[in-house]
């Protein structure tokens, strides 16, 4: 299993773009112009590979967001999420960001707070989800 910092580029654009259908669109029903937002072009990208195929993704905006964390079912219950999770916020500590943050869907908030992220504000909605937002202070590399 390798995780990999990607661009969003021909080379890995289809890859990023097929987990990611799988996924919100087909198995959470979150519309495509939603799930594809203009923003990937500009994002910091993860690309999961194991078994020979990218399995896994998400995606950092220049922001210090983090977002569309999405692993293949079959290879859900691994930690392949939370490498996911892990690649991104050594990155944000790599470019010296003091923190990053996520819109958690509810039912993930135990997985984040696992990871270190603490939640504020109130719930909303997203694509019909209910999300919580949640955020992570960046231990800096010194």
């Amino acid at each position: 299993m390798t995780v990999n910092i990607v661009a969003f580029t021909p080379k890995y654009q289809s890859f990023i773009r097929a987990i990611r259908e799988s996924v919100f669109i087909q198995e959470q029903a979150v519309p495509v112009e939603l799930e594809f937002d203009g923003l990937d072009e500009g994002a910091m990208q993860v690309l999961v590979a194991a078994d020979g195929q990218y399995v896994g993704t998400g995606r950092m905006l220049d922001d210090g967001h983090i977002g569309r964390i999405a692993i293949l079912k079959e290879f859900r219950g691994l930690g392949l999420g939370a490498k996911v999770v892990q690649a991104l916020v050594d990155e944000a500590a790599r470019l010296g960001y003091p923190r990053v943050y996520l819109g958690a869907q509810t039912q993930a908030l135990g997985f984040y707070a696992k990871l270190g992220f603490t939640p504020y504000g109130d719930e909303f909605m997203d694509a019909g989800i209910p999300h919580l937002s949640m955020e992570y202070t960046v231990k800096s590399e010194e």
